[in-house]
């Protein structure tokens, strides 16, 4: 029986960003299975990144899908602007909920482009609290450090979500894709066998060879 592995979801946020093409490049040949794209507003996190047209720019270079993170607020405002640009995974915050943008709404939205539809939830939002809500969506993304900046230090009490998640998940007979992101590497890894996916920055585009980097974190399940 082969082993089941980790995919690996490398996050462009701690990328060169003056040479993208060629960072997307090098993490498809390296094994990445998916490329993590955080979207961030200033509003909802404290912190700009990019639009929609960087995702268009990705979308014309990449091979592998595109897993776009919205860290914003009014998320329906935009996700129609991310799927024309060519996100295969559209993903945003449990946090954002409101009357007129509950979660299983926004999940209709991205699924009516032909986006899969991912719900994250913040350090401090419990995992039970979307547990009702998992049948609408595709992946769950726990945050295992408070979005808004890379580099920040994994937060151990986040993974033990997985294992709620994992079990209320099989417990529904539902298919979502577990995924973590923040402070993931080599060691923390170990902590999140529940998981997925394992989003990770400066563990893959920090190391000296971005294969062998993906090849260790995948070998950490």
């Amino acid at each position: 029986m082969i082993k089941k592995q980790f995919q690996i979801s490398p996050s462009i946020l701690s990328s060169d960003f003056a040479n993208l093409q060629r960072e997307i490049e090098a993490i498809e040949k390296a094994g990445a299975d998916y490329i993590h794209v955080d979207v961030m507003d200033g509003h909802f996190v404290p912190n700009l990144t990019i639009g929609a047209p960087v995702v268009e720019a990705l979308k014309r270079v990449s091979k592998i899908p595109l897993d776009c993170h919205l860290m914003i607020s009014n998320p329906e405002k935009y996700i129609s602007d991310f799927a024309k640009a060519g996100a295969n995974i559209i993903t945003v915050h449990f946090e954002v909920s409101g009357a007129n943008q509950t979660p299983e709404l926004l999940a209709r939205q991205i699924k009516s482009h032909g986006c899969r539809a991912g719900i994250s939830i913040k350090p401090q939002t419990k995992a039970s609290e979307i547990f009702s809500m998992l049948k609408h969506f595709d992946l769950v993304l726990v945050m295992s450090v408070e979005p808004g900046f890379s580099g920040q230090k994994f937060m151990p009490e986040c993974a033990e979500k997985l294992t709620e998640l994992r079990q209320e998940i099989d417990k529904q007979n539902l298919s979502c894709l577990l995924e973590i992101d923040g402070g993931v590497n080599l060691e923390t890894a170990k902590q999140c066998r529940d998981a997925d996916i394992l989003v990770a920055g400066h563990a893959v585009f920090r190391a000296s060879s971005y294969r062998d980097a993906i090849k260790a974190l995948k070998e950490q399940k």
